[in-house]
């Protein structure tokens, strides 16, 4: 093991918070970790991309990258392409390989950021396409067994944002591989969420592509989001809020135009980032953290935060929701 003491977390995570591992390490396959976990005793955190995390101090134990690889095909029939994917593999990275082998089904994740094995635990979504759409089976190690076990899609519980590994499985499963199904004919192109369709008819587009629908996120996704190499931030740092029928009507009355998207037939999703900006809250800034003046699900580090000041301004921001709507908004990011 090439263990590395009070190491900083600066450049692994998109905040650019300079908090620091009192150890840290990196796996690059499944018998190199479970070497690591049958020999450490201390305190294990497993880091991904570090795009959805938020360092609140410095991390006591072993803090572990995941960098396993590999992006192979290990069936194809009738159109359906089944193919296996490292959990260390850049997110998008995989995207761009799907896109080059025209491979389709989850264009509309281009520029996600993270890891392939952080997607299924965050049931990463956007633009009306979640990865577990596409998703068929993982394999992840036991931290306390050391052994590897595969879970199916049904076993893996999605939910919005949300999986058994949030949950039953937190702080005890290791991914190490992820299984999609994509298609590789008769693609069924998604066009229908957010500026997409809007985007292509700009493009004069008219025979859609996968590659122009990612193209399109891409595009949509560069002048609505902050590049992480300019300013620090994770992305959406709330969750888009479930809330039901009855409430929803409620709020209607008074902001007709308030955007939402239909769950079922009692439940209705209404995005955070219309909640925050009529809370009066885009553009914020307090010393060094603030909420994006271009989208207001981004809070942003300007320079020198500590992640305790975006924490600070995630809490005032979930109040102010609240005290306006009465819908309690949740952090998407996984607070350290």
């Amino acid at each position: 093991m090439n263990i590395k003491e009070n190491f900083s977390l600066k450049a692994f995570n998109s905040f650019g918070l300079d908090q620091k591992a009192k150890w840290f390490s990196t796996f690059n396959d499944v018998n190199d970790l479970q070497s690591i976990l049958k020999s450490w005793d201390e305190e294990i955190h497993v880091l991904g991309g570090g795009s959805n995390i938020l360092l609140t101090k410095d991390v006591d134990g072993l803090v572990l990258k995941n960098e396993i690889q590999g992006i192979k095909v290990i069936k194809e029939e009738s159109g359906k392409v089944l193919i296996e994917v490292g959990g260390g593999v850049i997110w998008h990275n995989f995207i761009l390989h799907c896109l080059k082998n025209n491979l389709g089904g989850l264009e509309n994740l281009s520029l996600i950021p993270g890891t392939v094995g952080a997607a299924p635990i965050q049931n990463i979504g956007a633009y009306g396409v979640e990865q577990k759409d596409r998703f068929v089976s993982l394999e992840y190690v036991d931290r306390g067994t050391l052994k590897t076990y595969k879970l199916t899609k049904n076993e893996c519980d999605f939910g919005y944002r949300d999986s058994i590994f949030k949950r039953e499985l937190k702080n005890i499963a290791i991914i190490s591989k992820v299984i999609y199904a994509l298609d590789h004919h008769e693609y069924k192109i998604n066009t229908s969420y957010g500026a997409i369709q809007e985007t292509l008819e700009h493009n004069g587009i008219q025979s859609t592509t996968i590659q122009d629908v990612s193209d399109a996120v891409i595009s949509i996704r560069k002048s609505k989001l902050p590049d992480p190499s300019q300013i620090g931030n994770a992305g959406s740092f709330f969750k888009n809020p479930i809330i039901t029928m009855d409430a929803f009507h409620t709020i209607k009355c008074e902001y007709p135009n308030i955007p939402s998207y239909p769950i079922d037939d009692e439940t209705v999703k209404i995005p955070a980032g219309w909640l925050i900006e009529q809370s009066g809250l885009k553009g914020y800034r307090l010393g060094n953290v603030g909420i994006h003046e271009k989208q207001a699900l981004v809070l942003v580090n300007y320079g020198d935060a500590k992640g305790n000041e975006l924490l600070s301004l995630a809490h005032f921001t979930i109040d102010k929701v609240h005290e306006k709507f009465g819908i309690e908004i949740e952090p998407e990011v996984n607070i350290w």
